[in-house]
């Protein structure tokens, strides 16, 4: 059975998120205030309506209360954010996600019941930082405020080692958790300790940020 969505604010990053929910074949209910914007995903959402989110009237009369989840992506209005997610949770919707604008804002949606909060300009810049330290690090998700999930790339001090010899965790206090291998396309979980890491393996490591940081800049980033 197909999850359904509601997707309400129709923004950058609430389109981003419609039209790849939309092209995963899933049911998105598109929702903005701006005539033009609603027309825009006419064609990409399952249903896209022109209206006034913060009114709980209209959102009962959208049916709202049968969607699964429902992303808050209103732009700059953190009024309008609030209200709406306050009133999403009111009428009982099982998954919240919303856009944050920055940390106050975070706080009151969390405090109100927001499920999962993001912040997507931030977490894209560290994405990016990242990116630009080491081409190597291919990935960086949070899993909270100090601890990620990471994707390297293995690179020329690490290629030909096996897990042991690095002993990544005893000397990083990082998890290896899983070895990508770019030839076959396997994804080998908890690898052993004698698993060889070849060229274009790539590491998944979990950790505290600032272990993964000194891993990183002993193991990864390239002179």
């Amino acid at each position: 059975m197909k999850r359904e969505f509601a997707v309400i604010g129709l923004g950058r990053f609430g389109g981003s998120i419609c039209r790849e929910l939309s092209k995963e074949g899933m049911d998105v209910l598109a929702i903005d205030s701006t005539e033009a914007k609603v027309n825009e995903y006419r064609n990409i959402a399952s249903h896209a309506v022109i209206a006034d989110a913060t009114d709980e009237k209209v959102l009962k009369e959208l049916g709202i209360r049968n969607i699964d989840h429902v992303i808050v992506a209103i732009g700059e209005d953190i009024q309008a954010s609030i209200l709406t997610t306050l009133m999403l949770k009111e009428l009982g919707i099982k998954k919240i996600t919303v856009k944050a604008q920055n940390d106050y804002h975070e706080k009151v949606l969390t405090k109100i019941g927001a499920d999962q909060v993001i912040h997507p300009e931030r977490d894209m810049g560290k994405k990016i930082a990242h990116s630009i330290i080491s081409s190597n690090i291919l990935d960086h998700l949070e899993l909270s405020d100090d601890h990620s999930i990471v994707e390297i790339k293995a690179g020329k001090k690490i290629i030909g080692r096996t897990l042991v010899d690095l002993d990544i965790r005893a000397n990083y206090g990082c998890n290896v958790v899983a070895i990508k291998s770019t030839n076959s396309n396997d994804i080998n979980v908890s690898p052993m300790a004698t698993e060889q890491i070849k060229e274009g393996d790539t590491l998944v490591i979990i950790g505290a940020d600032k272990d993964i940081s000194r891993f990183e800049k002993q193991l990864v980033i390239e002179d």
